[in-house]
């Protein structure tokens, strides 16, 4: 599997997203051999709604696409580690893997006010059979809030 690959593009989805105004998270949903079916950034902002965030955006588009709630067989790539709702949103999705670049950390780090309680602990804690797999193009994951800061409208909701 090429997750350095679907990791570029999740995060070209947030260079998207920053473009539009947006903060930088990008995701993209992929199926077991690695074929991109959606693609999704951040618009909360554009949406007014609080829980538009890139895994969430990116989950609705592949429901709709692929005609069900289920999406076993499917995989989350995720420019920064999802928080608690986007975790259990990917757990009731019933995606089999996330991957994730940044951490929660990071986030926080950039103005985040994330609840800092990491994907794994979750998981582990609720017993999810959610795999996960960190620090895919870490460095450059990071260097997103850098360029958001720089953008156009840096401030954090």
């Amino acid at each position: 599997m090429d997750y350095r690959h679907l990791m570029g593009q999740a995060i070209a989805q947030a260079r998207k997203g920053i473009l539009d105004g947006q903060t930088p998270f990008g995701a993209v949903i992929a199926n077991d051999r690695g074929d991109i079916i959606v693609a999704a950034n951040n618009s909360v902002r554009a949406d007014c709604d609080s829980t538009a965030h890139a895994e969430v955006n990116a989950i609705r588009l592949a429901c709709r696409k692929v005609c069900r709630i289920d999406l076993s067989g499917y995989m989350m790539v995720t420019t920064c580690e999802p928080c608690p709702m986007c975790a259990a949103a990917v757990h009731w999705a019933r995606l089999d893997e996330v991957v994730f670049g940044a951490t929660i950390d990071h986030a926080a780090g950039a103005g985040f006010h994330e609840l800092t309680l990491a994907c794994r602990t979750l998981y582990e804690t609720g017993g999810s059979q959610v795999r996960i797999r960190e620090g895919v193009l870490e460095d450059e994951c990071r260097k997103l809030f850098e360029e958001w800061r720089l953008g156009r409208f840096p401030t954090p909701y």
